[in-house]
Order: C-alpha cells, then structure tokens, then sequence
C-alpha cells in the first residue's frame, strides 16, 4: 500500500529492469530511543521477507543515504531513484544531500505516499486551520482516495542477489538509548496493525463519535504506532473504515475527519512553515499573548526531570506522563491537558514547548511526527499536537487569563467534569 513503491515498480516494468528496495538505517534520529528503533527494525524484517516473495532485493544500508545510497546507485548501475516525502526539516535535508550526490544521468522522484492528497497538491501555501483546508481536502479525496493497484511478482531477477541482513548486529550497532523499554502490547509489522485496523472496525468504530474523549473508554484507533512507522497506510485505515459508513455514520466521518483532514493540516503546517517546532512558528496574536503574559507569576515551577517521572502536585498530570513513559501511548484527549499543565509550570512558552517535545518523542511510539509537533494526533479523539496545545495553532483566541494569554486553557476541574478522572488515576498510580 505504498505509492512510491507503486510508481517505482510501474517504471521498472516499463524499462524491462530489476527493482531495488534500500532503507537507509541512521544510527540516530532527534530524540528516538531502542523504543522507537526496536518497533522500526521489527517491522521492516516484514518487508525484507515480503520483497523476498515479490523477487525483489531488500538492502539494508546502514548510514546517512547521502554517505551509502550514491555509492549504491553507482555500484549497482541503477537507472533511476524513488522516495517517499515526509515534511519535516531532517528527512527533507536527506532528500536534498543524495540530489546533490547523485550521478547526473539518474534521474530522481518524490512521491508522497504518506497523505492521502500529495502535501504539495493538497494545497500552495500554509492553511490557517482545518476551515480553510477542509474544502480542499475533500475537493481532491474521489482522485485520490482509491484502491491501491497490487504490487506483483517482479518478473525481472536482479544480476547480484541482496547481502544477508544481520538484524541483531544492527539492532546492537544503533547509538540511541536502551534505557528507554519496548512496549508490549504493540506487536510491529504490517500484519499486526491491520489486525488493529480490524479490531478497531469490528470492536471500537462504534463508539469512536460518542466516546473516543474519554481515556477510560477504549474508543480511538491506537493505530498510530503502526502509521508513523509507515507499516499501515492511512489510506489503506480509511478505506476500510469507510466500508462501515452505513452502519456507523458519525464515527466514520468523525474518524475521516481526524485521520485526514486534521492530519494532512498538520502535513501542511509542517512542510510550509519552517519553524514547525519553536514558538516562533506560532500566529502573531499567539506570540503577543504568550509574551505579554512570558513573566505572570507559575503556580508551580517543575524541572524536566520532575515531569518526566511524573512526580507533580497533580495526579491525572502524573498519570497521563506514567501511561506515555510505560505504554509509550499516551490518550489524545491527556495530551492536549499534559502540554498545557507543561506551559503552565515551566519558566516560559520556550522550555514549555522545549520540554513537551522532548518527551514525547522520547516515550510516543508515534513521537518526532508532524501531529506530535502541531496536529491533530492519528488516533482520532481531541488529542493535539504540541505548538496546537502551547502556542495555540489551528485555534483561535479565547478569553484572556494569566500565564496563558488568549491561548485555551484547560483545568483539572474540566477533566472530572469529562471523564472519571480517579479511575484513570488508580490505572496509572506510581509503582511503589
């Protein structure tokens, strides 16, 4: 279910030549730990084997593309490179560097597998809020939003076979931190998130419009490991989905909503606005608000390390903090309340956001994604990016008050009044 791999197949057909599959394995990627690294590698032995069945070569280059993939285009006398798009400032600086090393006569494509409408086509320019993109979006969905045509058997064999992939020598060659566990109920692969795709149809769709707020009820998708990693497609997650809109209307076209719309902004506003991550990114009345109100006065003033242990004054805060360090899935409604608790007990807007994104894309399985920066989160539910919940992104100003400025405030009190707060609490207490 991958586009760029589609196209890619579709031009070595045409030309009568093998096809190649290379990932580029980094040793270190922003703040991503084995966590991160583990469920990856786990998920791309699946793709090793299934390339195997379609007589196509799997290569796992360990390195930066710009140091190993020229090198490989040219050993192997590869006539011609596909990628794939995402929008955030490493992976594109990746893209640009192999341009630039690239022999002349190869030419080379970007596909953007990764929305459902191309981020460039979607729309020119950055979106001021899902108002403005909606329309856009669904304008483009009857082109875009089709079956995916299958990739086959490649008939072309390749002249020199893939090396053997040592898979525990890589896992053990990666510098990030270890300390940080796998997660157990999350099983990498394709396989088992479309056996989440189907769980969530047959058990959770139903109550997805109703309850998907309510972090005691199992209601959202919890398919955004699986999509960030690229192992499920969302186009693939809506297609099903969508089967379903007889029988369950508002939680489909709440779940379209999120997993597209809300999403693809989230694209947009990353792939145009350079400063995706840091308050400078934030609208003019936001940046005004959050200054004028930078020296009020913090109820409570807490060191990263304090938050990340989740050793707070408040125990839902805590145990949101506890559910993401333990699970590595912290629920979308928390999150918006976790960041906002964050500005409100940190010494400025800057270390607020500074310290949200660092932990989660330390603990998210879906962390360093343009929905953990400023989207809305692919699980579906009210869960907000970081610059949405900080600096007010893809809002709009409400009433005045301390420290927040015209930026929304939320309050524990708003929490009970939601959901039963203490029966989330006990889930996730401190382990004595």
């Amino acid at each position: 279910d991958n586009w760029a791999f589609l196209y890619a197949q579709r031009l070595a057909l045409k030309q009568e030549l093998p096809l190649h599959v290379c990932f580029c394995l980094v040793p270190k990627f922003l703040d991503a730990t084995i966590r991160h690294y583990g469920f990856m590698l786990r998920g791309l032995q699946e793709v090793a084997e299934e390339c195997t069945e379609l007589n196509i070569p799997f290569h796992l280059l360990l390195g930066y593309a710009k140091d190993v993939l020229p090198a490989f285009v040219v050993e192997h006398g590869v006539g011609g490179l596909v990628t794939d798009f995402c929008p955030l400032r490493l992976p594109r600086q990746w893209v640009e560097d192999v341009r630039e090393r690239l022999p002349e006569d190869v030419p080379f494509a970007q596909i953007d597998a990764h929305n459902l409408v191309p981020c460039w086509i979607a729309s020119p320019k950055q979106e001021y809020s899902a108002r403005t993109i909606r329309g856009k979006i669904h304008a483009q969905l009857p082109e875009f939003l089709t079956e995916f045509p299958p990739v086959i058997r490649h008939p072309y064999p390749p002249s020199h076979p893939a090396e053997p992939i040592a898979w525990e020598a890589c896992y053990s060659s990666l510098q990030v931190d270890r300390t940080v566990k796998e997660v157990e109920w999350a099983t990498p692969g394709t396989a088992a998130g479309l056996a989440v795709l189907q769980s969530f149809i047959a058990e959770r769709l139903k109550s997805f419009s109703s309850h998907r707020n309510d972090p005691n009820k199992a209601a959202l998708s919890n398919l955004s490991p699986w999509l960030h990693f690229g192992q499920v497609s969302t186009q693939r997650a809506i297609l099903e989905v969508q089967k379903h809109r007889g029988k369950y209307k508002e939680s489909v076209d709440a779940f379209v909503e999120e997993a597209v719309v809300r999403r693809e902004l989230a694209e947009n506003f990353c792939y145009y606005n350079e400063n995706y991550d840091s308050v400078q990114g934030a609208y003019d009345w936001a940046q005004t608000t959050l200054k004028l109100h930078a020296k009020d006065k913090r109820p409570f003033l807490y060191e990263l390390q304090e938050l990340e242990q989740g050793t707070t004054h408040d125990p839902l805060w805590n145990a949101a903090q506890l559910q993401m360090v333990q699970e590595g899935k912290m629920h979308g409604f928390l999150r918006m309340y976790w960041a906002k608790k964050i500005l409100e007990w940190t010494r400025s807007p800057e270390e607020a956001l500074r310290f949200a994104i660092y932990l989660n894309d330390r603990y998210e399985l879906d962390g360093r994604d343009p929905n953990g920066y400023v989207g809305k989160l692919q699980d579906g539910g009210m869960g907000w990016g970081c610059l949405w919940s900080i600096c007010g992104i893809h809002d709009q100003g409400w009433a005045e008050r301390a420290i927040f400025g015209k930026i929304r405030y939320m309050n524990y009190a708003g929490c009970k009044r939601k959901f039963d707060v203490g029966q989330f609490e006990r889930r996730y207490a401190p382990r004595a």
